[in-house]
C-alpha cells in the first residue's frame, strides 16, 4: 500500500455476531457492502466500533480473512488490533498479513501505562515485525494513554509508520501532530472523531476513520469528495448533516448504537457483545428520527 492511499474515508466497521457471539460472515459482508456502495476509500475491521476486544483470535482471523476476501481489492482493508502487549501485537499483526490486509492500525495499550520509552519500544518493535504499514490509533479516553506530539514526530520517522488516527475531543492536539508533521511526505493524520472531520482536512489531513460512516457512509464521504474538489461550502454542510448522528452516540453504551442504526435500516447486523445491550425503546425512537431526517429509513 502506497502513501497516497491513505486518503478519504475509512468506516471501523461493526462486526456482526451470531447468538454464540461468534462472526456472522453473511452479516459482515452485507456490512462491507453498504459501506463500499456508499463511496468509502478504505475499510477498517477490528476496530473499536468492530468490538475487537469481545472476539477471539479464531474469530479475529475469520474478520479479517471475510473482508479482505469480500473488499476483493476495491479499497484498502485495514485490520486493527488493541492488544495490551508488544507480543500480542506483533502476532496480531503477522496474522493481517498473513490474511491479505493492505495496512494495519495499532491502538496505545490500555489498562497499563507505559512510559514514553517504553511505548516507543512498543510500536517500534511491532512496526519491524511486519512489512504492513501502520495506521496508529490514539484513543486516550478509552486506553487512559496518550501519543505525544515528541513521540509522534520520532514514531513517524520509523519508515513503515505511514499515519495516525486521533480520536480525542482536543482538536488541538489534531493540529499539533499535523505541525509536527508537515516535512514528512510519509505520514498523514486523520481525524478518529466524527465533528472534527472538514476541520482535519483544513489544516491539512488527509481524511477521517469515521465510526458514522458505518450507516451514513455516503454522507461523510460526501465531505471529503466535495472538499478535494473545493466545494467547501457543500462539505461543511455535510458535516454539519453529520452532527445529530455522531451525537447519537450518547444513546447507548459504546459502541452499540452504529449497530441499532443499521439493524433499523433492515441490515440484520445482530446484537452487541454482551454485557453492551442495545438502546433503550425510547432511545431507539430517537434513532429512528435521526435516521428518518438523513432518509436513511
Amino acid at each position: 500500500m502506497k502513501i497516497e492511499e491513505l486518503i478519504g474515508v475509512i468506516p471501523p466497521i461493526i462486526t456482526p455476531v451470531d447468538d454464540n457471539e461468534n462472526v456472522d460472515v453473511e452479516g459482515l459482508k452485507r456490512v462491507i457492502d453498504h459501506v463500499v456502495d456508499g463511496g468509502v476509500h478504505g475499510v477498517f475491521v477490528l476496530g473499536s466500533n468492530g468490538e475487537f476486544y469481545a472476539l477471539d483470535n479464531e474469530n479475529q482471523k475469520l474478520a479479517v480473512e471475510t473482508t479482505v476476501k469480500h473488499v476483493n481489492g476495491k479499497v484498502p482493508v485495514y485490520a486493527g488490533t488493541g492488544e495490551i502487549t508488544t507480543k500480542a501485537c506483533v502476532k496480531a499483526v503477522q496474522m493481517a498479513e498473513d490474511a491479505g490486509a493492505d495496512a494495519m492500525s495499532v491502538l496505545t495499550p490500555m489498562f497499563i501505562n507505559p512510559s514514553e520509552k517504553e511505548m516507543y519500544a512498543h510500536f517500534e518493535t511491532i512496526a519491524k515485525a511486519t512489512s504492513l504499514p501502520i495506521l496508529l490509533y490514539n484513543n486516550p479516553g478509552k486506553t487512559t494513554n496518550n501519543i505525544s506530539v515528541s513521540m509522534l514526530k520520532r514514531l513517524a520517522e520509523i519508515d513503515n509508520i505511514i499515519g495516525i488516527k486521533n480520536t480525542s475531543l482536543d482538536f488541538s492536539q489534531t493540529v499539533e501532530y499535523i505541525d509536527a508533521t508537515r516535512d514528512n511526505d510519509t505520514f498523514e493524520v486523520l481525524s478518529g472523531t466524527d465533528y472534527y472531520i472538514y476541520a482535519t482536512l483544513m489544516y491539512g489531513g488527509v481524511g477521517c476513520v469515521a465510526g458514522t460512516a458505518n450507516v451514513a457512509p455516503r454522507l461523510v464521504s460526501d465531505i471529503y469528495d466535495k472538499f478535494v474538489v473545493g466545494d467547501y461550502k457543500g462539505a461543511m454542510k455535510s458535516q454539519f448533516d453529520l452532527v445529530p448522528l455522531r451525537k447519537a452516540y450518547n444513546f447507548g453504551s459504546f459502541p452499540v448504537v452504529m449497530k441499532d442504526c443499521l439493524n433499523l435500516m433492515g441490515l440484520n447486523v445482530g446484537h452487541p457483545v454482551k454485557p453492551i445491550g442495545h438502546c433503550s425503546e425510547e432511545k431507539m425512537e430517537d434513532l429512528k428520527k435521526v435516521l428518518a431526517d438523513l432518509d436513511l429509513i
